[in-house]
């Protein structure tokens, strides 16, 4: 029929139609017919979205940081936001007003004018690391500030992605970083070098330790084999002393023996002697036999011994 429209809204979108300033119907993901010309159709979705925000702060020693993140938030009760913004739509569907822009802008600026409070008290220093403690300031500021929560807004998440400073002061950063870090490579190769020659120090150290050792105890081996020598010589000299003395003392008694056999012989034949001996040599019985013949010479006429006899006696005594 003329002026009749149907309407059918997905299961995020909040639908609502007026028809002389009140609210006939409204609900989220429902359908409907409706007379166009005495009808106003508001329209707002209610999915979780993103808003991606990028703005430049300064801090507190007057350096740009320039800050990039991303919010997400859901309208939670669209009945309060349309009181504020205007979602009403044409026939086909366009927003009729600016105020869905409008909306996404308030929010980027109620995040900056936190964020500049926040940058202003710290250093960039500070700032270039301080991304997680920003982002979570954020994201409570907003859930309680009384703005959006009068919009009929709920803010899921809020995350701070990079912090930068200008590209003069990155350059600035990083040739200051570059330099740190090269000066820390200079020092580890010279505590490196330190480590080594005190390492060499301490084995030639120790080598020249355990030398010392070694020599003391090679002159201990030394003394010990040198006081043996001694103690074997002094053994030596001791023995050889003592049989010597022994010998003197052995000397001293043959002497005496043989002075008291002398002695005692003074007096005695040697006929005696030779009968005494024990000797049965040939030799020395003709020796004895030619001494008695020599002694009873005068009583012997003539006694006539031929060399032959001589040397027949001589030979058979051998």
């Amino acid at each position: 029929m003329l002026g009749f429209r149907y309407l059918k809204a997905t299961p995020t979108t909040y639908l609502m139609r007026f028809r002389n300033g009140t609210a006939v119907a409204q609900g989220v993901g429902i359908s409907m017919w409706y007379f166009q010309p005495g009808s106003v159709i508001v329209q707002v979705n209610v999915a979780s979205q993103d808003l991606p925000f990028v703005f430049e702060q300064q801090t507190s020693d007057f350096q740009d940081v320039t800050i990039q993140g991303n919010m997400s938030f859901r309208i939670a009760h669209p009945d309060a936001l349309i009181k504020q913004l205007d979602f009403s739509v044409d026939s086909r569907g366009r927003y009729q007003s600016e105020d869905p822009d409008t909306l996404r802008d308030r929010l980027v600026r109620l995040t900056q004018v936190e964020a500049a409070e926040y940058v202003r008290s710290h250093s960039l220093e500070q700032m270039l690391v301080a991304g997680a403690d920003l982002g979570g300031r954020l994201k409570a500021f907003l859930q309680s500030a009384p703005e959006p929560s009068l919009l009929g807004i709920e803010i899921d998440s809020l995350q701070i992605l990079t912090i930068k400073a200008s590209p003069e002061m990155q350059a600035a950063l990083q040739a200051e970083t570059r330099e740190a870090t090269l000066q820390k490579a200079d020092q580890a190769v010279h505590q490196r070098r330190k480590l080594a020659i005190e390492s060499e120090q301490e084995i030639r150290e120790r080598e020249l330790h355990n030398e010392r050792v070694i020599q003391e105890k090679q002159r201990e081996v030394r003394e010990a084999e040198l006081a043996a020598d001694v103690a074997i010589e002094q053994g030596r000299a001791e023995l050889v002393s003592r049989q010597a003395e022994n010998e003197k003392t052995l000397a001293a008694a043959r002497v005496e023996t043989l002075q008291k056999t002398l002695t005692a012989m003074k007096g005695v034949d040697w006929k005696t002697i030779a009968a005494s001996s024990e000797s049965t040599d040939a030799k020395q019985m003709i020796a004895l036999a030619f001494g008695q013949l020599a002694e009873n010479a005068r009583k012997i006429g003539r006694l006539d011994i031929s060399p032959d006899l001589l040397k027949q006696l001589t030979e058979n005594s051998d």
